[in-house]
């Protein structure tokens, strides 16, 4: 299989540097990354500067741009011909409810499922990132299945795999998207010429975090995998919606 891979963390992530050792393997895979972290990017496309690329010297493509960049520039001029999959990853550190809306990883897949191809994000949950190999093997394992098992047109899968030796992981569970509360509040503080800055605070406890929710799957030491809409109508709203603006 034909593949497109890219990632948030930057080109010289130790995540996309497993990733692509391992499903390279077996596939055909070209990376097309960012020079540069890019987490929190969400779908940020750089619509007033140029994007620059450098070709590396383990083959990797460096992008001055974002994930959503990356993706768009590898598939309409970097390949010579579209791919079969894109998948983003691996990301440092969970993309588990709320997080899918500002993640660069998910982005990626997303604008992947835009240009028309099915998408995969991969992230390893946890701060200290031992076991990148884990993630990358679960993910060749949906990568072979999806043959015979196509992704809807209108969804990516997000995966989110526990921090632990393959060996030592319960399984894989489809899950639902769970929730946070909200967002602490932004840390005020001072910079070295007297000026007041702002950092954001830390992300919101978990909500809803209960049995078949991404957040419990990774807890209990299962992989999780969320499919994901790509199209966000609320449809269940369509005709209440009608009713009462024809009022």
């Amino acid at each position: 299989m034909k593949i497109l891979m890219s990632n948030d963390d930057g080109v010289f992530a130790k995540g996309l540097a497993t990733l692509h050792h391992t499903i390279a393997s077996e596939h055909d895979v070209t990376v097309v990354a960012p020079d540069r972290n890019c987490s929190g990017a969400s779908n940020a496309l750089s619509l007033h500067q140029p994007l620059r690329v450098q070709r590396m010297e383990s083959g990797f493509y460096s992008v001055s741009g974002t994930p959503s960049d990356c993706v768009h520039l590898g598939l309409s001029r970097i390949l010579e011909s579209d791919p079969e999959l894109v998948v983003s990853g691996i990301n440092h550190g969970a993309n588990l409810g709320d997080d899918v809306v500002y993640s660069g990883t998910v982005a990626a897949a997303t604008e992947g499922r835009y240009m028309g191809l099915p998408a995969i994000a991969v992230s390893l949950n946890g701060k200290e990132g031992k076991h990148f190999d884990t993630a990358a093997k679960v993910v060749l394992e949906i990568i072979n299945k999806l043959t015979a098992h196509p992704l809807p047109a209108n969804q990516i899968l997000n995966v989110n795999v526990p921090d632990v030796p393959y060996e030592k992981l319960k399984g894989i569970q489809v899950t639902r998207q769970g929730r946070r509360h909200r967002a602490e509040p932004m840390i005020k503080d001072t910079d070295p010429f007297g000026n007041t800055v702002y950092w954001y605070g830390p992300a919101g406890a978990e909500q809803d975090a209960g049995e078949g929710t991404d957040f419990y799957a990774v807890a209990n030491g299962y992989c999780s995998v969320t499919p994901l809409s790509v199209d966000m109508t609320a449809y269940q709203s369509l005709d209440s919606m009608k009713a009462w603006l024809a009022k």
